[in-house]
């Protein structure tokens, strides 16, 4: 495609030809290929603007930036075209390298400080149990039809919007016409899921995270609600204070779901069983029973925003319930390891104080011992939450080891002393922030009867001290040394 193709509908000023052929958009100057245009976007910590000598000497043939003042000063040997804001560009023209690709699809988001991965993966099982094809997009990879592909793909909860318009093709060329998405705070923020043409936007929950990033909790709730103005309808959590309210505020269709009253899709929960729950899902005159192997109030939330989405997309409930009855969570959901030891062991990637509290809760109801918890906070991320985890961790656990998680440039030690801030003055604790010793001494401590719950990393394959990554899984090392007990009883 020409420059002039790519630019012709978009507000910008350029100097240089129009007539040079470019062949992908591309934000990183290390990625740059022979023929590409670079956009030099505003990062976190430098522009892209000091990377463009880079960028040409790997072969870049045009520059976008946003700098006017660098546009006026600039002399290149390729051009150059200067636009109001480079993230949206980089949407706008990513879509259009592709000719648009969401356009030929069904493209689902879902939003919510909580359970996006676990949403997203449902609604992609109901379709595939409803023999149909779909691409679950997220924070564990992407997915076609339960099966992990690209994996060399970058790990974002939100790809950027180069790689989401790929993908979209990608599903166009492998007759997928379900995409289902997560779409967070930040993603939606930084522009990358413009020009998506999403159908159906799915709001789970909006509770304090990212804070940090976003500067106050006003302005996290705000860009949670761009997905609100992006996606044609809207299916709404009515649980939920804060995404009740922004349903309300929208324009557009409302699709609304709960426990509560005046809702379009209600549950109630009849039976709560330790491993599996029975509940009536309710649509205008239509009633199914349902039982979902799941526990625990948030999963049933979830399952019913699943449900919700795949009717919204024209299939019979009744064939959406019984779908729904084999669900499976994606790894590091409250997944169990498996064990003749006589205890409960739980890998989960909950690392936010609602996550961790809705686990605590259901394990707690469900524990004939005690609830021995392992975990910590992630470093270069919300101190504020630190205390509240440490004060929910305490209501709920019998024993508490605190450990490292991904520590980055914080160190473990402080922020361990942050998150005792919130303990009770009883609280039985430890601390081991050798994360393989923390699990080792949790297996050795439990007893017949006890849970152990190893919280924050989930499905992650690395855990990142300082500015070094080095693999390590929850799930792998615990499976290890349930083996070496097993032997030893």
């Amino acid at each position: 495609m020409q420059i002039g193709e790519l630019i012709k509908d978009w507000p910008c000023t350029m100097k240089g030809s129009i007539r040079v052929e470019i062949n992908r958009v591309e934000d990183n100057a290390n990625h740059i290929l022979p023929g590409d245009i670079f956009i030099a976007r505003k990062g976190n910590k430098s522009s892209g603007i000091s990377f463009i000598d880079s960028a040409l000497e790997k072969g870049a043939v045009a520059v976008v930036v946003d700098d006017e003042a660098y546009f006026n000063t600039s002399e290149l040997s390729v051009p150059i075209i200067w636009v109001p804001n480079c993230l949206s560009f980089i949407a706008y023209a990513s879509a259009k390298m592709h000719n648009f690709p969401a356009e030929a699809l069904k493209v689902i988001a879902v939003t919510g400080t909580n359970g996006k991965t676990t949403v997203t993966h449902f609604i992609g099982q109901i379709l595939n149990n409803l023999n149909n094809r779909a691409m679950v997009i997220g924070t564990n990879g992407v997915f076609i039809d339960g099966e992990k592909y690209y994996p060399d793909m970058e790990s974002l909860t939100t790809l950027q919007a180069k790689n989401i318009h790929f993908l979209f093709s990608e599903a166009i060329r492998l007759d997928i016409p379900y995409v289902i998405l997560e779409a967070s705070s930040i993603g939606l923020e930084k522009h990358r899921l413009d020009y998506c043409d999403i159908d159906l936007g799915i709001f789970l929950n909006v509770t304090e995270d990212h804070i940090e990033d976003h500067g106050s909790f006003e302005r996290y709730k705000m860009s949670k609600q761009i997905l609100a103005t992006l996606a044609k309808r809207n299916i709404i959590n009515s649980d939920d204070s804060v995404c009740r309210s922004i349903g309300l505020a929208t324009k557009g269709k409302r699709i609304f779901f709960g426990k509560g009253s005046h809702v379009d899709y209600f549950l109630q929960t009849l039976v709560d069983g330790p491993s599996s729950t029975t509940c009536c899902i309710q649509h205008k005159k239509e009633k199914h029973i349902v039982n979902i192997p799941l526990v625990g109030d948030y999963q049933c939330s979830n399952v019913l925003a699943a449900i919700t989405c795949v009717n919204q997309l024209d299939f019979p409930l009744v064939d959406i319930c019984n779908a729904a009855q084999k669900l499976l969570l994606p790894e590091g959901r409250f997944e169990r390891v498996e064990n003749q030891l006589g205890i409960s062991i739980i890998v989960d990637y909950a690392h936010t104080p609602d996550a961790m509290k809705m686990i605590l809760q259901t394990l707690k109801k469900h524990t004939t011992g005690r609830l021995i918890v392992v975990f910590s906070c992630g470093g270069n991320r919300d101190r504020a939450k630190r205390p509240k985890m440490g004060m929910i961790a305490s209501i709920y656990a019998d024993y508490i080891i605190l450990t490292t998680d991904n520590a980055r440039d914080e160190s473990p030690q402080l922020i361990n002393k942050q998150i005792r801030q919130g303990f009770s003055s009883t609280q039985s604790y430890i601390e081991r922030l050798n994360r393989k010793e923390a699990i080792e001494h949790a297996l050795n401590y439990a007893e017949v009867g006890d849970t152990i719950v190893l919280l924050g990393k989930g499905h992650e394959k690395t855990q990142q001290i300082g500015d070094k990554q080095k693999y390590f899984s929850d799930k792998v090392f615990v499976q290890e040394m349930v083996k070496q007990l097993e032997k030893r009883v």
